[in-house]
């Protein structure tokens, strides 16, 4: 299974910009997806969740500024994001809990980052 990120880039403040990540590979079905990031000389921390159903789970510094969202039927996960700031800026990565095939347990993945950096 690969996790295939696309989307960062570099943005002034207060722009916007919609990342990616699209899953492939021996796929019965995927739970959770989210984002997360890591900055420099940080820990890697969560951004954003969204469940099979659609349930979502924000970090607070992110809550009324991203949006997570899925297409199910392509096993891709989006984060929109507006309102940016610079101490958005880091690396950015997606993870996703997959069961490769019915009645198995579910593996975690993580993608290959892709930067953000927002100029103030």
């Amino acid at each position: 299974v690969q996790l295939q990120a696309s989307g960062g880039g570099l943005v002034q403040a207060g722009g916007s910009l919609r990342l990616s990540c699209a899953a492939s590979g021996r796929i019965f079905s995927i739970n959770d997806m989210g984002w997360y990031h890591q900055a420099p000389g940080k820990q890697r921390e969560l951004v954003a969740t969204i469940t099979r159903g659609g349930t979502t789970r924000y970090a607070n510094s992110v809550k009324g500024r991203f949006t997570v969202s899925r297409d199910n039927a392509k096993n891709t996960v989006y984060l929109q994001m507006n309102m940016l700031k610079p101490e958005d800026t880091a690396v950015y990565y997606c993870n996703a809990d997959v069961k490769l095939w019915a009645g198995s347990s579910q593996v975690n993945y993580w993608g290959r980052g892709t930067q953000v950096t927002v100029s103030s």
